[in-house]
């Protein structure tokens, strides 16, 4: 691997990396405004959720990387420490990466990238009535990490009040992942999209106690063909199957027709259960998986 020790690269370097390595990043699209009533619209990807009792995002208006100054949203919340973050979805990323412009204080970012405000219930700056989830927020404090070159200033937002588009929630009033239609920065000029055909689910930790990968039998954890996380699937199992389940599982057509394809060439048998249950696996069935993965 390429070693390199940060103190050795220009921030600029170092952004590079660190930009194209953590990602992607969740978007925080920042409605600001000055004492004078000027208003500001920002997006910033050194963002995430960071507590929910209370709930509080965080964001970092870095100093520029190019000539140290400041942005205005950062001068903005040292005089009205109020904002709203507004989600980015698909639909406005290049509405999104055109307020990214840094446009001379006093210019109205809503205005140039053809954004639509629409006022707050609780603070001063407006929303954007494109975004599909808006947060109105209060800082509760700025945390300066520097102040050399590309240093981060962590905005601590505690969120107040939410609004969330109908359009993207499922028959529960819960936000639908499918429909939400998230982007998400790379490095470099690189996005993401979550698409249904990126999707998946994982399924939590056993609530009690999963089994653990150097539980499984040493035959199936040094597969050639089952994965590391089909080695997790597997090792999040409290109990394994019992002996009665495995030998009706044998009772099945398709498992029936390998075990007696393959008897006598123990080899073939192995890879080819392995195989059959890398597919259940993969179907999110690791109860029958564990069952084939016994049956020899």
């Amino acid at each position: 691997m390429l070693s390199i020790k940060t103190s050795d690269l220009s921030p600029v370097e170092i952004q590079g990396y660190l930009n194209a390595a953590i990602a992607p990043r969740p978007i925080c699209f920042a409605s600001t405004i000055d004492k004078a009533g000027n208003i500001n619209l920002s997006p910033f990807s050194y963002f995430n959720l960071f507590s929910v009792n209370p709930p509080v995002c965080v964001f970092s208006p870095s100093r520029r990387v190019r000539d140290n100054t400041t942005k205005h949203t950062l001068e903005n919340l040292y005089l009205i420490p109020e904002c709203v973050i507004n989600i980015v979805n698909y639909g406005m990323v290049q509405q999104v990466s055109l307020a990214s412009v840094e446009y001379a204080k006093g210019i109205n970012e809503f205005v140039k990238a053809g954004f639509t405000m629409l006022p707050s219930e609780l603070v001063k700056p407006p929303r954007v009535a494109e975004s599909p989830v808006q947060f109105e927020c209060v800082v509760n404090d700025i945390i300066s990490l520097g102040k050399g070159a590309g240093a981060g200033n962590l905005i601590i937002a505690e969120i107040k009040l939410m609004h969330i588009s109908e359009a993207i929630l499922n028959n529960d009033g819960k936000i639908d992942q499918h429909k939400i239609d998230h982007v998400a920065r790379l490095g470099g000029d690189w996005y993401c999209r979550v698409t249904p055909d990126s999707l998946f689910e994982v399924a939590k930790p056993n609530k009690n106690i999963g089994i653990g990968v150097d539980a499984i039998p040493f035959a199936i954890r040094n597969s050639k063909i089952l994965t590391g996380n089909n080695l997790g699937q597997l090792g999040n199992v409290e109990v394994l199957p019992t002996d009665d389940e495995i030998e009706a599982y044998t009772q099945l057509p398709e498992t029936k027709e390998l075990l007696d394809a393959t008897m006598g060439d123990s080899h073939t048998r192995e890879m080819q259960l392995h195989s059959m249950a890398k597919k259940l696996l993969d179907e999110g069935r690791v109860e029958d998986a564990w069952k084939v993965l016994l049956l020899y």
